[in-house]
């Protein structure tokens, strides 16, 4: 996984790039009819049920804006939230206030979404060992809040990008000539470039199974679209050789079922893909 330096990069640009793509020259709606002396407050109102996600994010895209702005936080990331609550109130300049405003709202309203769904999968694993993972399949340009909101709604983190982890799936094993070949100069490539990354390996039935756990060597297995009935035999032919993972039009449906077999991990690319934004807005008080 990336570090904790390299994300907190990844946040600072998703801000910076957001606020030039909304403000650019100027908030001219607000310097028109606001003066710039002009101090306010106002509250951010919960109009929907579920997970709220994107607090830490909020003050962060305040600080950005103007590092006077206060913001007094009453309902913290991860906790559920019901219609009428009021998260945080936030105070000072009027005019930053209102510059800052969609950006808050657009990302607290996306990640919110994301975290209470990934509550929802995270209920229906709970009593199994099986963990719910996210996927690569973002929005681009922000796929750090989207897996910071994963973790909030108590899920995990799968690879962040391309660079740190190996994941070697269908199209990789096919260009390269069969799975022993590719995981193979995937090894003689990570001694070569003195790189030290976890190697999953995508698995399309059970004789590729057998294949990968000839080789060894890899960090997980992923059992794509594989049945109940398969999954389990999978399982226990891996024996704990290394991790699984299941993947594949999972759902709320069929998560249980699929956890029941023995999986490590289930991963989800409907977490952030598939989610309708929670209803919130930030209002001004009078």
């Amino acid at each position: 996984m990336i570090s904790a330096a390299q994300f907190q990069k990844e946040l600072e640009l998703i801000i910076a790039n957001a606020i030039r793509e909304d403000v650019g020259d100027g908030d001219h709606s607000s310097l028109a009819c606001i003066p710039n002396t002009a101090q306010g407050k106002a509250k951010l109102l919960v109009k929907d049920n579920g997970i709220i996600a994107g607090v830490e994010f909020a003050k962060m895209i305040f600080k950005y804006v103007d590092a006077n702005l206060q913001v007094e936080v009453l309902i913290e990331d991860g906790e559920a939230v019901k219609q009428g609550d009021i998260v945080f109130f936030v105070s000072g300049s009027s005019q930053s206030i209102l510059k800052a405003e969609r950006l808050v709202l657009n990302t607290m309203q996306r990640m919110s979404a994301i975290a209470t769904k990934t509550k929802e999968f995270v209920a229906l694993l709970q009593g199994t060992k099986t963990k719910i993972l996210d996927t690569r399949k973002t929005t681009p340009g922000i796929r750090a809040i989207e897996k910071w909101a994963v973790k909030i709604g108590g899920g995990e983190n799968h690879r962040f990008a391309l660079y740190d982890m190996i994941m070697l799936k269908d199209n990789h094993i096919d260009f390269a000539g069969g799975i022993s070949q590719a995981i193979l100069k995937t090894k003689n490539y990570l001694i070569a470039n003195n790189k030290e990354l976890k190697i999953i390996v995508e698995a399309r039935n059970l004789d590729e199974v057998k294949q990968i756990l000839e080789v060894g060597g890899v960090y997980r297995i992923l059992l794509d679209n594989f049945d109940y009935e398969t999954t389990k035999q999978a399982v226990q032919l891996i024996d704990s050789q290394c991790l699984t993972e299941s993947s594949g039009n999972i759902n709320e449906k069929t998560i249980r079922r699929y956890a029941e077999c023995g999986v490590d991990y289930i991963s989800s690319g409907a977490l952030t893909h598939s989610i309708y934004n929670m209803d919130l807005s930030l209002k001004a008080i009078e």
